[in-house]
């Protein structure tokens, strides 16, 4: 970015639309026919969704057919949710979910479990899922007769946090052996796709979701992939038989040319990406060298390329975002806000974070347009802030 623009630092709420997917998206908005037509028309709008469909799987690891586009990762999650599923067209039911407590709030809502069927899995102090918790609840489960249902994040969209998912996975296998089926396994993978390794088969997960908006392409896009062809959970949105008969409803089209189009970009550029490192750790740098008492979240365990979440003592997250953004800065707190009064982020509450720290959270989230001068930029008028606002622990690094 140009001196005196904005600063974009919220890649993971959305990333901007790269001109790939802009260009597939208007392209696709001059065809005429709908997909599911036979004609010469839907045809060609049909090969549009495919090739986008071919370009995910390979993204994913998976099978083409077994990729099924959805309006986004929110009803991706919520149709992966579903205690009843089919393998082989016979119908089983998962008697319990087990959702990872630092899970995205479409996930925690439990998806169409009931509440009653929901346990919540504890995290350590960086949010990485206690495993041993993990193995003992399943195991619990199984001996009791029942079919667990386990879904943990990949990359956490707050800290950034990597969770082992492939030892879950493998663990899961191990715990369940010679039983068929012997749990359903989910990863929501929005905050991985483009930015980690994303292999279904490697992660020994039966399902994950994905969604356009965070590696440049559209919003109003996402999938649900499946592992495998002979297991599916029932469809969320019912009607027409698009999608495979999985996902009622005319598919939108430019949307998903737009999808496509990223993931191209995506697969060429994939390096690139975790070059971020280096502007993520110099900021973190910057960030504690103008305030020796910033905390920075997770900082020591596996996270994305791109995220740093951090608090200052002393500083509220909303009222430290308000200056940001008259200042030329947009970024994101680790706090919801609801009818004007702030509260902690539920994924920092899990991990044994102070309510006072919590509430002080602000998310920086790097991506595609994010240049050196920005972060530099950044860490200038954060310096000014901190100076301003005189949190109470302040103080200024040696």
């Amino acid at each position: 970015m140009s001196r005196g623009s904005r600063i974009y630092l919220d890649h993971n709420a959305t990333t901007p639309l790269l001109p790939q997917a802009r260009e597939a998206m208007v392209d696709a908005l001059t065809m005429v026919g709908n997909a599911s037509s036979v004609h010469g028309e839907g045809r060609a709008v049909r090969a549009r969704i495919e090739s986008a469909r071919r370009a995910l799987a390979t993204a994913t690891g998976a099978l083409a057919r077994n990729v099924i586009f959805t309006s986004g990762g929110t009803e991706a999650n919520v149709t992966a949710l579903s205690p009843r599923f089919t393998i082989g067209g016979v119908e089983h039911r998962a008697t319990r979910a087990f959702i990872s407590s630092v899970e995205h709030a479409c996930v925690m809502a439990g998806g169409r479990f009931a509440p009653e069927d929901i346990t919540l899995l504890p995290v350590d102090g960086n949010g990485i899922v206690d495993l041993d918790k993990l193995k003992a609840l399943v195991v619990a489960e199984v001996e009791a007769g029942g079919l667990p249902f386990v879904s943990v994040m990949a990359a956490n969209n707050e800290t950034g946090v990597l969770q082992p998912v492939a030892e879950i996975g493998a663990s899961l296998r191990e715990m369940t052996e010679g039983r068929e089926p012997g749990f359903v396994f989910h990863v929501d993978a929005v905050q991985a796709l483009g930015r980690i390794p994303v292999d279904i088969t490697a992660w020994g997960c039966d399902m994950l979701t994905v969604s356009s908006h965070k590696i440049g392409g559209p919003q109003g896009v996402g999938a649900l992939v499946y592992a495998r062809e002979a297991f599916r959970v029932p469809p969320l949105v019912t009607g027409g038989g698009q999608e495979m008969r999985k996902r009622a409803g005319t598919e939108n089209a430019a949307g998903i040319a737009g999808f496509g189009a990223a993931l191209q970009v995506m697969a060429e550029n994939g390096e690139k990406y975790r070059d971020l490192a280096e502007l993520r750790d110099w900021l973190e740098e910057s960030l504690t060298h103008i305030n020796s008492h910033t905390v920075i979240f997770a900082r020591d365990v596996p996270r994305l390329a791109n995220t740093i979440s951090f608090a200052v003592p002393g500083m509220v997250a909303e009222t430290a975002l308000i200056a940001c953004d008259l200042a030329g800065a947009a970024l994101s707190s680790g706090s919801a806000c609801s009818s004007g009064k702030v509260t902690s982020s539920h994924v920092l509450d899990a991990m044994g974070v102070s309510g006072d720290l919590s509430r002080g959270a602000l998310r920086v989230s790097l991506g595609w347009t994010t240049t050196r001068e920005d972060v530099e930029r950044f860490a200038d008028l954060w310096q000014g802030i901190v100076q301003k606002m005189k949190p109470a622990s302040s103080g200024q690094a040696a």
